[in-house]
C-alpha cells in the first residue's frame, strides 16, 4: 500500500524511507465487531456475552422480597441479573423473558422461598428443574467462566414432538 500511495517519511539522516502499514481487521470497530456477533449468534449470546444473563420472576407479588434477595445473592457473584416485578401472569413473564432471549430464568415462588431453592428455565434445555440458589451460582459462574457455548437442545425436542 505504501508503494501505491507512494508514501514515505525522512528519517533521522534525510533520507526517503517507505512505511510499513499495518491494516485493519474487518473487525477493526466495535460496531462491526458488535454486528458479527450478532449476526454469528442469531442475537442468542452465549451466557458469558450477554448483558443480561438472569431474570428472576416472582410468581406474585408476595414473593418479591425473596426474589430480591436471589438477585443480591447473584450479583455478589458477579452475575448479570434483573428481577421482572411486574404484575403479570407467570406464563406471560417466561415468554416476555425467551423473546428477550435472556439465558436463564428463575422462577420463584412459596415451595421454593421456603425451601431456599429456584425453578431453574434456560433456553438451553427448557425446564432444569430446582435447585439450590447456590448449586446454580456454581453452575453459570463456571459456564461464564470458562466461556462454555451452550447448545440450545429444547427447540429438537419441540421438533420431534410436532411430528
Amino acid at each position: 500500500m505504501a508503494e501505491q500511495f507512494d508514501m514515505y517519511y525522512v528519517d533521522q539522516n534525510g533520507e526517503k524511507v517507505r512505511p510499513y502499514i499495518i491494516h485493519r481487521t474487518s473487525m477493526g470497530c466495535y460496531e462491526r465487531t458488535l454486528a458479527w456477533l450478532i449476526e454469528k449468534y442469531a442475537g442468542l449470546f452465549p451466557t458469558w456475552l450477554c448483558p443480561e444473563q438472569v431474570r428472576v420472576l416472582p410468581i406474585s407479588e408476595k414473593y418479591h422480597d425473596y426474589a430480591k434477595k436471589v438477585e443480591e445473592k447473584l450479583r455478589e457473584n458477579g452475575i448479570l441479573c434483573t428481577v421482572d416485578q411486574r404484575a403479570e401472569k407467570i406464563g406471560y413473564k417466561i415468554r416476555e423473558t425467551r423473546l428477550a432471549r435472556v439465558p436463564y430464568m428463575l422462577v420463584v415462588g412459596q415451595k421454593e422461598e421456603e425451601e431456599g431453592l429456584v425453578s431453574v428455565r434456560s433456553r438451553y434445555l427448557g425446564d432444569e428443574g430446582q435447585k439450590t440458589i447456590d448449586s446454580f451460582i456454581e453452575e453459570i459462574c463456571k459456564e461464564i467462566r470458562t466461556k462454555e457455548i451452550r447448545k440450545i437442545q429444547i427447540q429438537e425436542e419441540e421438533k420431534d414432538n410436532k411430528k
